[in-house]
């Protein structure tokens, strides 16, 4: 399994959600360290198809169900729609379901 956390120099939101993420990875008991990558382009943005700081991906899917639909990529730092109103950072739940959902499917690829 790989974790991602794309950010941009610009956006304070990612260096200050990076400690809660790497503790919602370890409470999924995930042992996969989190990546951190620096994006600092606009042609790097497009190309990595980011959609703004922070983004969370695990094995290359972003943890908010949205983004499969929107296509503004760009260097902007990034609102999320959670239980409790817009955030910097995506909501627990969504990380927690991706890390859930991912492992699963990693157990069941060995077992077969």
């Amino acid at each position: 399994m790989t974790i991602e956390l794309l950010h941009t120099e610009e956006c304070a939101n990612a260096a200050t959600y990076l400690p809660r993420l790497r503790q919602l990875v370890a409470d999924a008991g995930v042992s996969e360290p989190v990546q951190v990558r620096l994006i600092s382009d606009p042609t790097q943005a497009q190309r990595e198809e980011f959609l703004g700081s922070p983004t969370v991906r695990i094995d290359g899917r972003d943890v908010d169900p949205g983004a499969v639909e929107s296509r503004d990529y760009g260097l902007s730092c990034r609102l999320y729609a959670g239980p409790s109103g817009l955030s910097g950072a995506p909501p627990d739940s969504s990380v927690l379901e991706m890390l859930r959902r991912h492992g699963t499917e990693e157990t069941s690829d060995v077992e077969a």
